[in-house]
C-alpha cells in the first residue's frame, strides 16, 4: 500500500501543466519497465489511470498532485509502492516512533490504539505504552483510516488516553541529528531474559542494515547470556523487517545449513525455476564484524552486477538444547524479513507459530527519479521461499491464533505471551515422555 495518501502538509513546489503530465508519464513508464508483477498492469489498471489522470494533471498544488498520484498507485494494492518529493521529511509511526497500532472502537469513537511499543524507541521514551489510545497529533485529531505522519527532526505533541483512563499530551522527539543528517531514534534491537523452568525469551525489534552485523551479533550475545535454556520463545511481534540480519534468527532454529529463499525480478522468472535455483549462489554466514564487509562485497559484487538471485541459507550454527522446543510469537505487524523467518520455520517444521496473521508484505524494492525532485518507490522483485511460496499478499496464519486484546494490555496482561509460555511448557513435557 502507498504510505502517504493521507498526508496533510504544505509541499512548496511549483508544477506547470506540462510538468504534471511528464511526471505522470515517467511514473507509468517506470512501472511498465520495472514493476515486479506486470500482470497487475492490466486493463483494469489502464482504466484506473485514465480515471485518475484528470485529477493528477489538473492538481492545483504540489501537495494535491502528490496525493492524486498516491491515490492512483493505491489501485495496485501492493506494498513498497509510494510517491514522494525529495524534500519529504515525514515518517510513519513504525519508523518515527518505533511503534505500531491497530484501529478499534473506543469510548472516543474509532481510534488508533498502540499495539507494539519497542523499548528504547521514541514512543517508549515518551512513556507511551501498548493499549494507549491515540487521540491527536500536534493538536489535530487523527481517526482511522487516516494514519498519523510525523516530521523528522521536530518534536510532536501526541495526545493519548493512558491505561489509567486519563487523557494526557506527551512530547515525542522524532529523529535526532547524527552528523549532518537526521536519524530515527533506534529502539533496543534485542531483548532477552530467562523465565522459570529453563525457558528463554528473545525479542527482536527490527533488522537494520543490509547485512545486519550489529543485530546478528546482539542476537548471538543474547542467546549466550541466556545460558543452557531448554526452550525458547522468539518474539517477532511488531518487527517490520529489514535486512539479512534475520538470517541469524533462522539459524537459531536448526543446526543445519538449509536453503531459506531468494528474490527474483520479473526477468528471472522461468518455467525451470526449480532446477535453476540449485545453481544460484548462496549466502550462508553473517560476518562477525563490519571489517569483513568489504571482502564480502567483493565476493558478491559480480553476482549483484549480473543481477543474479542469491539464495539465503541458514548458517549451520550447530545443535542447541532448545531445538525442537521453539515458539515464534507474531502479529499483524510482523513483516518483510521477519516474515521470512516465520515462513522458514513453517516450511521446515522448526517452531510453533503463535499470535496473529502476519502482514503479508515481502518484496524487494527501489526508488527512481521521475522529475522535479519527485521519486517513485516501487517493488521490483518478489521473495520466494525455497519451496516456491510467494509471501506478498499472503499473510502467514499461525498454528495457534491468539488475537491482541488491547483491553487486557491496558491492564498489564499479555495473553499472547502467556499462551506461548503455557504451550511451550506443555511441549517440553510431551517430548520428554518415553516412546
Amino acid at each position: 500500500m502507498t504510505t502517504n495518501s493521507t498526508v496533510k502538509r504544505a509541499l512548496l513546489v511549483h508544477l506547470s501543466a506540462k510538468d504534471r503530465h511528464v511526471i505522470l508519464d515517467n511514473v507509468l513508464k517506470a512501472l511498465r519497465k520495472r514493476f515486479y508483477s506486470p500482470e497487475k498492469l492490466n486493463e483494469d489498471w489502464r482504466t484506473a489511470v485514465e480515471c485518475h489522470r484528470p485529477l493528477i494533471e489538473e492538481a492545483a498544488t504540489g501537495e494535491s498532485f502528490e496525493l492524486a498520484i498516491s491515490d492512483l498507485l493505491a489501485e495496485l494494492h501492493t506494498s513498497h509502492l509510494g510517491f514522494f518529493h525529495r524534500s519529504a521529511r515525514r515518517a510513519s509511526s513504525r519508523a518515527a516512533l518505533s511503534a505500531t497500532y491497530l484501529a478499534d472502537e473506543t469510548p472516543y469513537g474509532k481510534r488508533w490504539i498502540f499495539q507494539d511499543v519497542h523499548a528504547g524507541g521514541a514512543a517508549s521514551i515518551a512513556s507511551i505504552e501498548a493499549g494507549n489510545i491515540l487521540l491527536s497529533v500536534d493538536g489535530r485529531e487523527i481517526t482511522p483510516p487516516e494514519h498519523p505522519v510525523f516530521v523528522m527532526g521536530k518534536q510532536a505533541s501526541i495526545e493519548i488516553v493512558g491505561s489509567d483512563g486519563r487523557r494526557r499530551t506527551v512530547p515525542v522527539d522524532v529523529g535526532r541529528p547524527k552528523g549532518k543528517k537526521l536519524h530515527f531514534i533506534q529502539p533496543t534491537l534485542v531483548e532477552a531474559r530467562r523465565l522459570d523452568g529453563g525457558l528463554g525469551y528473545l525479542k527482536v525489534a527490527m533488522f537494520p542494515g543490509m547485512v545486519g552485523v550489529e543485530v546478528a551479533t546482539a542476537i548471538s550475545s543474547a542467546i549466550e547470556e541466556l545460558g543452557a535454556i531448554e526452550r525458547l520463545i522468539i518474539d517477532l511481534r511488531g518487527n517490520t523487517g529489514g535486512g539479512v540480519g534475520a538470517l541469524r534468527v533462522m539459524s537459531l532454529l536448526t543446526p543445519e545449513r538449509i536453503p531459506v529463499g531468494f528474490a527474483l525480478d520479473r526477468r528471472r522468472i522461468t518455467q525451470n525455476l526449480d532446477s535453476e535455483k540449485l545453481n544460484f549462489p548462496r549466502f550462508s554466514r553473517i560476518p562477525a564484524s563490519t571489517n569483513a564487509l568489504w571482502p564480502l562485497a567483493l565476493k558478491f559484487a559480480p553476482v549483484m552486477l549480473a543481477k543474479k538471485p542469491i539464495v539465503l541459507q541458514s548458517e549451520g550454527l550447530g545443535k542447541k538444547p532448545f531445538h525442537g522446543r521453539i515458539v515464534l510469537l507474531v502479529n499483524r505487524h510482523t513483516a518483510s524479513a521477519a516474515e521470512m523467518i516465520v515462513a522458514f520455520a513453517r516450511e521446515n517444521k522448526l517452531a510453533t507459530i503463535i499470535g496473529e496473521k502476519t502482514a503479508g508484505r515481502l518484496l524487494s524494492a527501489t526508488s527512481v527519479k521521475v522529475g522535479k525532485d519527485f521519486r517513485l518507490a516501487l517493488p521490483t522483485g518478489a521473495y520466494y521461499t525455497w519451496a516456491g511460496t510467494i509471501l506478498e499478499g499472503t499473510p502467514i496464519v499461525p498454528d495457534q491464533i491468539i488475537e491482541f486484546d488491547w483491553h487486557d494490555r491496558r491492564g498489564g496482561r499479555d495473553r499472547q505471551l502467556e499462551y506461548a509460555i503455557d504451550h511451550i511448557r506443555d511441549m517440553a513435557v510431551t517430548k520428554s515422555v518415553p516412546q
